[in-house]
């Protein structure tokens, strides 16, 4: 388990009494029918937390349509939100070619909206859901989205794709959908236009929302909305199983402040401190006996004898403290942290081969997919760092890479 996960795992302890949260809700009909906002608020209230929101969701907006939306706009900045959640239509779905047109520019463009009046809120992608049969208006033209199942994979990968590249957060909704249609057959979530959410529906996306907002087990939740126990109870199994297991899976955390260090004894009584501090702007290191305000200090304790040290990290939205009481003698010491280093992935256009960099210990597993969301090579563990793409044809492919807790899409290009 990283540190990161741990640290998020602490604040859920620390966060089991109540909190407050305010959420700006962007998106279409998907978020108005049934009022997902309202049944969100009303699973906080019930479980002793509060949701403060706005919504503005005109039906059958795009990301594209927001984006040139005053009203949208003026929303955004009005600023103090603790998450925007952003809704689009099925275009993600869609060609590649258009998606990269008609899609990512606009999410990206709005995060960066969100970003410049937000300084401390996060930007959720709400992952939608395939149409029950698929999309026969765009089959036709697109096999992929025939099915449930094809469109439900292309979403979920393009979803994903927009909160990497932003260093966003994603609402796996429609994750969740599939798991509740592979568990529970029995649960309808779609109304009879094979679209829209029913209120079991409503309900799984409310979950899985109040879970990326507080961060508590969604099995903890005790508001069943108008839903059979039975029916509520599996669906909050869903989302636990879905999203609260796997929190930085979907980003969730992973862009909070950390605070923490580990240090290594160079000689004597000099000791070299390295900070383990996750997004911070700057730090101040406190030694009783001096303070040092840069990321990695050395310091020179007086004498043998057992020191606190403290290292305080913060950001424009907070300050996390973390302490550890230092053994000084003349016996070499060392405490060292294994942390997964971020992937690296080359050459990039690739044509036979692709490598990874493999830096830890952590277990890494890759999916590679085409630009029709097809899952053309999976590596349950990769061992060696080498991935043979000979079989590929050339064109633009999707790489998602596990490594330990922690996952990334990258785009790959393949010349042949």
């Amino acid at each position: 388990m990283t540190k990161l996960l741990t640290a998020i795992l602490l604040l859920t302890n620390l966060f089991a009494q109540g909190q407050t949260k305010r959420v700006l809700f962007l998106g279409n009909s998907f978020t108005y029918v049934n009022n997902l906002p309202r049944i969100t608020a009303d699973i906080a209230n019930a479980m002793g937390d509060t949701l403060l929101y706005d919504a503005y969701t005109p039906g059958g907006y795009t990301l594209q349509e927001h984006a040139a939306d005053t009203a949208s706009l003026n929303k955004i900045t009005e600023g103090n939100w603790d998450f925007i959640v952003l809704q689009g239509s099925n275009l993600p779905s869609l060609q590649i070619d258009r998606v990269e047109v008609e899609v990512f520019p606009y999410a990206h463009y709005l995060d960066s909206v969100i970003n410049a009046k937000n300084i401390c809120g996060e930007t959720i992608f709400y992952m939608t859901w395939g149409m029950k049969n698929g999309d026969a208006a765009n089959c036709p033209a697109w096999e992929p989205v025939c099915t449930y199942e094809g469109m439900d994979d292309l979403l979920r990968l393009r979803y994903r794709m927009m909160a990497d590249s932003n260093r966003a957060v994603v609402a796996p909704v429609g994750a969740v959908w599939r798991y509740i249609r592979q568990h529970y057959p029995s649960i309808e979530l779609f109304v009879s236009d094979n679209i829209h959410p029913s209120q079991a529906g409503s309900y799984a996306a409310a979950c899985t929302f109040y879970t990326g907002f507080f961060r508590k087990d969604p099995l903890l939740i005790t508001y069943d909305f108008n839903l059979d126990p039975t029916v509520a109870a599996n669906i909050r199994t869903a989302a636990k199983r879905v999203m609260y297991d796997s929190l930085l899976y979907w980003h969730i955390g992973e862009y909070d402040l950390v605070s923490d260090f580990d240090y290594t004894q160079l000689n004597g009584f000099t000791y070299q401190f390295n900070s383990q501090s996750q997004n911070q702007v700057g730090q101040i290191w406190d030694f009783r006996i001096d303070i040092d305000t840069s990321v990695n200090p050395a310091f020179t304790f007086p004498d043998s004898g057992t020191y606190p040290v403290q290292l305080s990290s913060f950001n424009l939205c907070d300050t996390i403290v973390s302490k550890q009481l230092i053994s000084v003698s003349d016996f070499p010491t060392s405490l060292k942290v294994d942390n997964p280093e971020l992937p690296v992935m080359y050459p990039n256009p690739a044509g036979n081969n692709v490598f990874i960099n493999l830096n830890s210990s952590y277990r890494t597993s890759v999916n590679i997919y085409n630009s029709q969301g097809k899952n053309v090579i999976v590596i349950d563990h990769l061992s060696g760092n080498e991935i043979d793409v000979r079989n590929l044809k050339s064109g633009v492919y999707f790489v998602e890479i596990i490594k330990g807790s922690n996952a990334i899409t990258k785009k790959l290009v393949i010349q042949k």
